[in-house]
């Protein structure tokens, strides 16, 4: 049972049944002493019946009218009563008709005690002294065995009925009692990288739940003060870079132009080109990424044709898969208008489609999907590459991640896929990646809603959409 509010259920539960049926057995015990007492205070009600009619000259009496004067008493009772009287001097005196031949036993030393004869049954016997005869009454103890074995059943029943309302009562407060845990599991599963502000309410009892959530929120507190000195620095950091490479870049531009270097020269220059943009590609992408995280990024929002837009464009995803010898597909499914900011699109799809062209091998298929149904708009773009590990496919969407076994040149910064995943959540949609075709390849999904409100998609202050890095 991996759930504690199950086995906080089942604790309960057994701890209920246990304790009741501890209490049925005692209970057991109690009534069947209850019950044989009553039996022995019967037998002794009726020797002192016996005694009465006998009176107190019964010693003068002969065998006969002892006998006679008993019988009389206890004829009504014989279905009751087992009576034997005798004494060393007389023998038998009276000798009960519904024994039928039969004695009842004798244990030395015992005044009352259980005894059973063939033929009558389980008994309840009484010694008493009556000098000089030795009175011995019994009486059947078969319903007391009956009264014991209903109380068995009942008892049963009882249990059975109290381990199932137990187990719903165990349910029922398990979840009364784990409320604020859920409450807590829920606000910490919303608490990301971009909503670090949310805290876990926290409530007046002060107990170890609201001490947990308090140290919790305290951990927040230190998280949300690390990401934000985090940003901080990656934004002015790479603010502060982009002047001094500009510089870099001028000078190095001015010695090509000036014509004064050797052959060798001018390609260490021009390779020094090359670096700086990619090094600046790399920046814009990393001040995209701060702004994105912040909510500081304002989408133009409008509704718009997927299918028109798809249009578009496949013709320049099929020229350059063709450029670099492979087969571009387009499948479209559904109609309908969402609100999404089209240049921000595109570029999520220009670099999953680079990175499906860098995977695949050469002649194969790159098929982007598309369908606009139950609100929602999904896409996905599928290589025919060897594909990620089921446990790389999350972390391909972080920061600076790249993969050996995709294949195609590692030029590129391992930020585009983060990149597509802050523009993806700005439309309020998710992307993930998955496994292709028959277990081949790669699947990345994106999802958008179909229906959205083109404005307050922003918290805190925002700024005008501005061209975003190109993607690599």
């Amino acid at each position: 049972m991996r759930s504690i509010g199950t086995r906080l259920a089942a604790w309960y539960a057994l701890a209920a049944t246990v304790t009741l049926a501890c209490l049925f057995v005692v209970g057991y015990q109690l009534l069947q002493s209850y019950l044989i007492h009553g039996l022995d205070l019967l037998n002794a009600a009726e020797f002192e019946q016996i005694r009465a009619r006998l009176g107190p000259d019964y010693k003068t009496l002969t065998s006969e009218v002892i006998n006679q004067r008993i019988r009389e008493t206890t004829e009504y009772a014989s279905v009751l009563f087992y009576i034997d009287i005798h004494s060393e001097q007389h023998g038998t005196v009276f000798y009960s008709s519904n024994l039928q031949g039969r004695a009842i036993p004798d244990i030395p030393g015992k005044h009352t005690y259980d005894a059973a004869i063939a033929g009558v049954g389980e008994l309840r016997v009484a010694e008493f002294v009556l000098p000089p005869f030795d009175v011995t009454i019994a009486t059947s103890a078969s319903q007391v065995r009956k009264v014991m074995e209903g109380y068995i059943e009942v008892c049963s029943a009882l249990l059975a009925a109290m381990l199932v309302v137990s187990v719903i009562i165990g349910f029922g407060l398990s979840r009364l009692a784990l409320k604020p845990v859920r409450l807590i599991r829920e606000t910490a599963n919303r608490i990301r990288s971009d909503n670090l502000s949310e805290r876990i309410p926290v409530g007046q009892v002060r107990d170890e739940i609201s001490e947990l959530a308090r140290l919790l929120n305290q951990m927040f507190d230190r998280l949300e003060y690390s990401f934000n000195q985090i940003r901080r620095f990656t934004a002015e950091a790479s603010h502060e870079l982009k002047t001094p490479l500009s510089l870099v870049r001028l000078q190095a531009e001015k010695l090509l132009v000036a014509g004064d270097l050797s052959a060798a020269h001018e390609d260490a220059v021009q390779m020094q080109l090359e670096e700086l943009a990619r090094l600046n590609r790399i920046i814009e992408e990393l001040l995209f990424l701060s702004r994105a995280e912040a909510r500081v990024i304002t989408l133009d929002l409008k509704p718009l044709d997927p299918e028109r837009f798809l249009h578009g464009f496949a013709q320049d995803a099929r020229v350059l898969a063709e450029h670099h010898g492979r087969q571009f597909v387009l499948t479209r499914e559904g109609e309908g208008t969402v609100a999404f900011e089209d240049k921000r699109v595109r570029q999520v799809l220009l670099n999953l489609l680079a990175n499906a062209v860098d995977a695949s091998p050469r002649d194969g298929v790159i098929t982007l999907r598309s369908s606009l149904a139950a609100g929602l708009w999904r896409v996905s773009v599928e290589d025919q590459g060897p594909g990620v590990p089921g446990e790389q496919r999350e972390r391909i969407f972080e920061r600076f991640v790249r993969l050996d076994n995709r294949g195609g040149d590692d030029k590129g910064s391992g930020l585009g896929l983060a990149i597509c995943r802050s523009i993806i959540e700005l439309h309020h949609g998710r992307i993930w990646a998955e496994s292709g075709a028959d277990g081949r390849g790669l699947r990345v999904v994106f999802e958008i809603p179909a229906t959205q409100i083109a404005v307050d998609t922003t918290k805190g202050p925002a700024e005008k959409t501005r061209p975003a890095p190109e993607l690599a």
